[in-house]
């Protein structure tokens, strides 16, 4: 199984950490998070790995992986970010933010999973945001799901007393499912060509786009995007008390 690691981003809410490294080099619980990743991985078979650098991309050198550059990190998002990899994707493969730690249960429930494509929805979300003051809950990937499918997701997208769950970060798609990723993006690559301040879904721009954004457009298009529902046992690290938060969680 193939994996991406998206870790292009400038991490400028955990400054000053993010200007001595990329924010997966931050340690959390004695390990990078970047570590645990790698461990979960190397756990559960996932034998291709792939990282999308930019952010101080010299400091990410791990043996035995593959490597795509962002060179564009500072003016592009997620999406853009992702695609770099696009010579990853031509078959089934997992992608991962590379911000998030996870307990292995979680990425083989992933794995387990037989839809063309499938995101981690922690339906036990809200418990994460109490006395989590510096990430409001208003900056949650929320998910709406009915029918065993998500309807709606993303970032003020989905209100939360109407929210199943908050996606976590990571996801799989089969090989068709990455086919019908691939020719979206590329269809959407050219209609926005040359359209730098016209708005794709809840984005500024299309080269501002989320995978949430991406997601979206794949449901709105009539594709199947399915909920692998977890109760906790991830954790979000964005800000200094994010990363206090996860090394009592993993140090319990």
């Amino acid at each position: 199984m193939q994996a991406v690691i998206i870790a292009a981003g400038l991490g400028y809410r955990l400054r000053p950490y993010t200007e001595e490294r990329p924010k997966c080099l931050l340690e959390v619980g004695g390990k990078t998070i970047l570590q645990r990743t790698l461990d979960n991985f190397q756990r559960s078979g996932v034998d291709r790995v792939a990282i999308v650098r930019g952010h101080m991309a010299d400091k990410i050198s791990i043996p035995d992986v593959s490597y795509f550059e962002n060179t564009d990190y500072k003016n592009n998002n997620i999406l853009r970010s992702l695609f770099y990899a696009e010579p990853a994707m031509d078959d089934s493969f997992i992608f991962t933010y590379s911000d998030i730690v996870y307990d292995v249960s979680v990425l083989e429930k992933l794995l387990h999973s037989t839809e063309d494509i499938s995101v981690v929805v922690d339906r036990d979300w809200r418990s994460a945001y109490v006395g989590r003051d510096k990430h409001p809950i208003t900056e949650a990937e929320l998910v709406k799901v009915e029918g065993g499918r998500i309807v709606k997701i993303g970032k003020d997208v989905v209100a939360t007393d109407e929210a199943s769950g908050e996606f976590i970060g990571l996801g799989k798609f089969s090989k068709t499912g990455a086919k019908a990723l691939r020719e979206e993006f590329h269809r959407l690559q050219t209609q926005y060509t040359g359209r730098p301040d016209q708005q794709f879904q809840h984005a500024k721009s299309f080269e501002k786009a989320y995978l949430t954004d991406m997601f979206q457009e794949l449901i709105d298009r009539g594709h199947t995007v399915a909920p692998v529902e977890i109760s906790k046992g991830w954790h979000d690290i964005d800000t200094e008390q994010d990363l206090e938060r996860a090394a009592r969680y993993l140090n319990h």
